[in-house]
This record gives structure tokens, sequence and C-alpha cells, in this order.
């Protein structure tokens, strides 16, 4: 079972470590980030986030039952006006990869959003490239709603944008599913 806590500063080298191409850092932020990454890029990025009463935005690692950091990802775009929000910057650590992290990490994101933040919808975006990801968002219930085709250029070839979200009601008949 994984466990999030919140994203600190004492958390960026590993990051830095963990997104080490430039492919990587595509996968993971899209062009929000240069490459490489570096702490005052991290620090901008975890400025006015992770604080439940005024932020539209949540980073977070996750920790697995030994107690190892073994992932990353953030809920960001919060409106509270929609009750909606987008999940960002999914990554898992390579070494802990094929176990199920990352549809645990989507899955307790998720329970945030819709349980404590009382969303109606969360969307994300995902490379047509990164297959693995997007295999992992549906096993954690996220549906595919459109593709915007061929938005990036990266060496020579085009990657779309797999758009995907799930409603709150779909979220809870998963989550009675799961009795």
């Amino acid at each position: 079972m994984i466990k999030l806590a919140y994203f600190e500063e004492t958390d960026f080298k590993q990051l830095m470590q963990w997104i080490n191409t430039e492919e990587l850092l595509l996968n993971w932020s899209g062009r929000m980030f240069s490459f490489p990454l570096t702490e005052e890029s991290l620090s901008w990025y975890l400025s006015d986030t992770n604080d439940m009463a005024s932020s539209e935005a949540f980073i977070y690692k996750a920790i697995d039952e030994a107690g190892n950091v073994v992932g990353h990802i953030s809920l960001g775009s919060i409106s509270t006006t929609n009750k909606s929000a987008r999940i960002s910057r999914v990554y898992v650590d390579a070494a802990a990869r094929g176990k199920g992290i990352c549809s645990d990490m989507v899955k307790a994101v998720l329970e945030i959003g819709f349980e404590q933040l009382k969303l109606h919808r969360i969307s994300l975006g995902v490379y047509d490239t990164n297959k693995a990801a997007t295999a992992c968002y549906e096993k954690a219930g996220l549906k595919i709603e459109g593709i915007h085709r061929h938005i990036l250029l990266q060496n020579g070839v085009y990657w779309s944008n797999i758009e995907m979200a799930i409603l709150e009601d779909e979220w809870r008949a998963q989550q009675q599913l799961a009795i």
C-alpha cells in the first residue's frame, strides 16, 4: 500500500536524480520545466502549494510500506467553483515499477480529491507514447475522453495528448465494487 505525504525541499535531490533525461522531463511535466531540473525550478513549483485552506495545488511523494520514497504525483488546477482538478507530474521510481505503485498513487490522490476536497471531476493528460502510464490511469478508473493530435514535436516525432478523467459518481461506484 502507498501513503502520500507532502513533497518538500528535502525531496528535490531525489526527484532531480529520477528525472535525468529530457524525454523523462517531457513525459513528467510537458514543457513546464526546462532540462535539467534545478532546485530553483522545484522551489518555484512548490511555492503556494500544500495548504488545504488556500492552495490550488497539492504536491506529494509516494512512500511504500518499507518507508521508501518511490514516486511523485500532484493534484493541481483546483477549481472550487467547478469542483474540478487535474492530476499531473506522475512518476514512479524505475526500481519500483511493475508493482502497481502508479495506480495506487493515482487512487490515493483521487481519494484526496473526492473525499477531502469534495471535487466532482478529476482529469489528466498523458502523451500517447507513454503506454504504461495510460494503462495505469485506466486501471485506476480514469476514462479516455479524447485525443489532442500531434501537439508536441520531439526528435522528429509528433506526440499526441490523451485526455482522461473520472467523475465523482464513477469513483464512488468503483469504491463500492472494491468492498
